[in-house]
Parts: structure tokens; C-alpha cells; sequence
């Protein structure tokens, strides 16, 4: 099958059009972090049928397409976006990642020192764009299966392919976690020279992911810095910046027309980090922890931004006090004035009800229109 351009534009183009800047569009666009997944009754009855966990999901282009589809047909999104995890990257240098019941995905042996290191970061810049086509071609195959899935549904929207930036993907391949941040930190002091080989290792192997993922169909990437929230200011303009940086102009040489979206979560001194990625990115997401008004204000009216709906509002609310809350987000974006996608703030855990995240989807766009 010949993969899609990314220049064929879907036909709900809303997203395209808002991350290129335009304002005052007939509706604002929406999706969700982590749309696709465990809140969803049709994905756990999925899992059930076919007997697999999320990382088997991850390994069949079939399963990765039906997934995606799956909040395409229960909400009314202007986005897919590829059901996947961000360490997909590492398992290509081979960095395991296992998922033992009960304990979420696991890396059961880091890299802890830098001989390793620097193996896994030879790896990644010798041949990037062929290590992608022998260990990540499941994940190719899925974009061009969803794409068709898209048409053959009739649900042709914008579709996202994503990667962790850099940092993010360090940060769990020396064995760190959300919630224990030092073997990443203690690695940086450790072994700073096979770190930063490491990073821009990462960083090149990346570059060649996302080029894959759009020359196989996606109109659209987002990185993730999932884990800007583990450094100080400082650190981070050291360790994480300059590599996501990187990671942007590179895709953009290769891709002019590119939308590119980034989410620098939890970073310390956000406004600043953010407004050294506008240079580059096109669109700008905020956490939950943002003032929208704020962010606005400090990033002007003429760049896109995404966020930041607090997902646990989600959870346990009532319709009418949820519309109320997503019509002061989009006010206090000053949407539809100023471009926006509309977006939560953290991804989905799990435990929002189905019907709530319908409610917020058609505010915002009931808001808008």
C-alpha cells in the first residue's frame, strides 16, 4: 500500500488550520491526551477478546488501528492520535520493556553506566532511518492501517503521530520513574559526557521516527517532554532544552509545513522554556498547573496553543457545571480569538467516565459555534 503524503490535508482539517495560526475557525478544535485507552469500556473489552495486554496492542498494526478508532467513534475529536508509548524509542537500541501484571510498563534492566550508553547511542546514530524500518515498522504499518480505517469509516480527521523528546526518553532508560526521579539525575552527574551522546543519539533517532510516521500518513507530530518536571531551571536549559530544540528545527528542515506540537509538562519556569520553543514549534500545550489567560498573555495572540483541561473534572461532575468550566478555559484563552486547540492539561488516567468526556468534547465545540 503507498503511504499517505502528508500533504493530503483530511477533511476536518481543523486542527491543521489552527495549529498554522488561524483564528475565529466555525468550531475550535479538540482531542485528548491519552484519548485512546482504559477509560474506554470498548478498549477493555478489546483487551479481553484478543487476550493481550498493552504492550502485545502495540506490537499488531491491526489492534493499534483499532484502538485509535476507538474515541473517533464514541466522541466527536478533530483529532486521531497513534495509540502507542513513548518507549517504543528505546526498545529500537535495545533497552527492554516489559509489563508485569499489576506494575505498569517496567525497564526490568537500565542502562546504568556509560558503556551502555554509549552502545545504545552508537546504535541510534549509525543508521537511524533503517534501525526505524527494522525495529519500528509495526509502528509505520499501524499509521498506514488507521489512515485506512479513517476513509473507510468516514472519520477523516487530523492524525498525530508522537515521540517523548530526548530527555523524557533518558530519563526512563536509566531506569528513572515518576516516581523516583534520581538514577536520571544522578546519571547527569555520573556520566555527563555519555549522557549528552546519549541525548543527541536520541534526539537523531527520533527525528527519523517522526519522519517515518509522517511519511507513512500522520498530518501532525507531537513530542512529549513528559518529564521537563524531574530538573531545576537550570538543569533543564542544560539537559533537555537544547536537544527538544534540536529535535524541532531538524523536523522542520525536513518538513517545512510540518505542524509541530510540544508539551514541556510540569517544567520549572514555564513561560520562559515556552517562549524559546514558540521559535520553533507551532503550537505550544500547557499543563493544568498554567493560568490559560497567563500563558496567553505571555505568548501573544498570534501562536497556537493547546491545553489545559484539569482531567479529574472528568471523573465525578455534573454536565451543567462542566460546561460552565470549559467556557471559562476557552475564555481565558481568548478563544476563538486567538488560536487554539482545545486539550486537558495531563492525559486520561483511566477513571473519567465516557459520558463526561463527551460533554466536555461538544462544549467546546457548542462554545465555539
Amino acid at each position: 500500500r503507498q503511504a499517505q503524503s502528508f500533504e493530503a490535508r483530511p477533511a476536518n482539517d481543523l486542527l491543521l488550520r489552527a495549529a498554522a495560526g488561524e483564528k475565529d475557525l466555525d468550531q475550535i478544535p479538540v482531542w485528548l491526551f491519552r484519548q485512546a485507552g482504559r477509560h474506554m469500556p470498548e478498549y477493555r473489552a478489546y483487551k479481553e477478546k484478543t487476550g493481550k495486554h498493552f504492550l502485545q496492542l502495540l506490537e499488531d498494526p491491526y489492534d493499534v488501528a483499532e484502538v485509535t478508532m476507538q474515541p473517533l467513534r464514541r466522541y466527536n475529536v478533530d483529532a486521531a492520535i497513534l495509540f502507542s508509548d513513548i518507549l517504543v524509542v528505546p526498545q529500537a537500541v535495545g533497552v527492554q520493556v516489559d509489563m508485569p501484571g499489576g506494575k505498569g510498563i517496567v525497564v526490568p534492566d537500565p542502562i546504568r553506566d556509560s558503556r551502555k550508553a554509549q552502545y545504545a547511542a552508537a546504535m541510534a546514530r549509525h543508521d537511524p532511518e533503517w534501525l526505524v524500518a527494522r525495529e519500528l515498522r509495526h509502528v509505520t504499518r499501524a499509521i498506514a492501517e488507521i489512515r485506512t480505517a479513517q476513509l473507510k469509516e468516514n472519520r477523516d480527521t487530523t492524525l498525530l503521530g508522537f515521540s517523548a523528546a530526548p530527555w523524557t526518553l533518558l530519563f526512563y532508560t536509566v531506569g528513572a520513574s515518576s516516581r523516583d526521579f534520581e538514577p536520571a539525575l544522578d546519571f547527569l552527574k555520573q556520566f555527563p559526557d555519555a549522557s549528552r551522546d546519549l541525548l543527541e543519539a536520541y534526539g537523531i533517532l527520533v527525528e527519523a521516527y517522526c519522519a517515518a510516521q509522517v511519511e507513512a500518513g500522520a498530518h501532525a507530530i507531537q513530542i512529549f517532554e513528559a518529564m521537563g518536571a524531574s530538573l531545576n531551571a537550570q538543569l533543564f536549559e542544560q539537559w533537555a532544552l537544547p536537544f527538544l530544540l534540536d529535535l524541532g528545527k531538524n523536523l522542520k528542515r525536513k518538513f517545512p509545513h510540518l505542524p509541530l506540537l510540544v508539551f514541556a509538562r510540569g517544567v520549572a519556569d514555564s513561560d520562559a522554556v515556552n517562549a524559546q520553543l514558540a521559535q520553533v514549534f507551532d503550537v505550544i500545550s500547557i499543563d493544568t498547573a498554567a493560568d490559560p489567560k497567563a500563558a496567553r498573555s505571555h505568548i501573544g495572540s498570534e501562536l497556537c496553543l493547546q491545553g489545559n483541561f484539569d482531567p479529574t473534572l472528568l471523573v465525578s461532575n455534573d454536565e451543567d457545571s462542566l460546561r460552565s468550566q470549559v467556557s471559562d478555559m476557552l475564555t481565558a484563552f481568548n478563544a476563538p480569538h486567538s488560536p487554539l486547540i482545545a486539550n486537558l492539561g495531563e492525559g486520561l488516567a483511566g477513571k473519567e467516565n465516557p459520558s463526561l468526556v463527551s460533554t466536555f468534547v461538544d462544549a467546546v465545540h457548542d462554545f465555539s459555534s
